[in-house]
């Protein structure tokens, strides 16, 4: 870590308003922090497992349902950014309550839903609880356990991503197949409150440390790494949810598979993607470009390997697989690439930002695979998927991080 990072920890952890952190880290928080990541990641990708009876339930194309997503990643992206500045004067650990009550909301009212005007609302309220969390959940991390476990600190954040790869979609496939899509929310609801009962006892008092304005949001953008960073983001995500938002309908169509199998593969993708967050945090601790650069070439592979041997169920299963990997390492690089190395003086700028560009690359792959599914068939998204998921690795291969953690 950096000299600014280790000085800006210090400033924080002996502030004299917060609680004396000098006595341990705050591991029960750190895990709450995960809970949240999970019950956040859940809550967005749901309608990608559940995306065809909700269509025909709602009576719409599989390319308007997809648009749920899209709703939330827009909002997410505004939200991100101006919500550090929003509440810069309130203790953080209400605004992770606040945003955790939100999560549960909206999961409430996307399980009730009875048309797409009312279901994007209800994303709308996730957009704001999940540009919100991610936000200021690094500068939280830098203030809840000294510098030298702060990588392992964020590794068990990002662990909930992963994890909520590894049972969101396959759940969310299943229960939707039994009992119907919208208790599939439901239970996120559930796992939502869980998840702020454990915030309530676990988030110690986090007072703001320093007022957060569009000025500092402006200078972190100026940051050349930043900007490399970003062009990263926006490749990467954007790719990857093109093709990830209609792995269902592709899995149906192709491969012809049936709703069992397409959930076996969907856990594969999960489990994979549990050990590709391990394997990315490893890999951060060495080499910033390779964890940057290898992850989407990976992506871009397993797509093209779909597309030309999609028909065969277990070519099909492999490129799940190593796609699920590949992207389970995506978070933790990226996060520890602009957070940790490029800002670390002003994480929650730079938290802000990646949330943003995250979520505006999430919203144009949903909105460019949906019209590409819609006008030139399922098979054209994953297309799109692997041309962008090769620029990104090219990309961080050529202009990404020279100086290593």
């Amino acid at each position: 870590m950096t000299e600014s990072a280790t000085a800006f920890m210090d400033g924080v952890l002996h502030d004299p308003e917060q609680p004396d952190q000098r006595s341990g880290p705050a591991w029960g928080a750190v895990i709450a922090l995960a809970l949240g990541t999970f019950g956040l990641v859940t809550a967005e990708f749901l309608p990608a497992s559940v995306l065809t009876p909700l269509a025909h339930d709602l009576g719409i194309t599989e390319g308007a349902a997809g648009q749920a997503l899209t709703m939330t990643a827009i909002v997410g992206a505004i939200s991100a950014p101006t919500m550090a500045i929003i509440t810069k004067r309130l203790d953080r650990r209400i605004v992770m309550w606040a945003m955790t009550l939100l999560l549960i909301l909206s999961n409430v009212l996307s399980a009730v839903a009875g048309s797409l005007s009312f279901l994007l609302a209800a994303r709308v309220v996730l957009g704001i609880a999940l540009g919100g969390f991610w936000s200021i959940s690094a500068a939280l991390a830098m203030r809840l356990v000294p510098s030298h476990l702060l990588r392992r600190a964020m590794s068990i954040i990002l662990t909930g991503v992963t994890v909520a790869t590894v049972c969101a979609a396959p759940i969310g496939a299943y229960v939707g197949d039994i009992w119907g899509w919208r208790t599939a929310f439901m239970i996120a609801a559930v796992v939502g409150a869980v998840t702020l009962l454990v915030q309530l006892m676990t988030i110690p008092r986090l007072p703001p440390i320093g007022v957060a304005s569009f000025r500092s949001l402006l200078d972190v953008a100026k940051n050349p790494m930043i900007k490399v960073a970003i062009l990263v983001v926006l490749l990467v995500a954007s790719g990857h949810f093109a093709g990830f938002t209609y792995i269902r309908a592709f899995l149906e169509k192709f491969p012809a598979l049936n709703i069992e199998t397409i959930s076996l593969l969907l856990l594969a993708f999960g489990i994979c993607g549990f050990f590709g967050n391990l394997a990315g945090g490893f890999l951060a601790e060495h080499s910033l470009k390779a964890v940057a650069a290898l992850p989407p070439l990976l992506i871009a592979m397993a797509a093209v390997s779909l597309l030309m041997l999609g028909a065969s169920a277990w070519s099909t299963a492999i490129a799940v697989a190593v796609w699920g990997f590949a992207f389970g390492a995506v978070p933790v690089g990226l996060q520890t690439w602009m957070v940790l190395h490029a800002a670390p003086g002003q994480a929650e700028s730079a938290g802000g930002l990646m949330a943003a560009t995250f979520q505006v690359a999430i919203a144009a792959g949903a909105v460019i695979g949906g019209l590409l599914v819609d006008n030139a068939g399922v098979a054209s998204a994953f297309a799109y998927s692997a041309v962008a998921s090769f620029l990104a690795a090219l990309t961080a291969f050529l202009l990404g991080p020279k100086r290593e953690p």
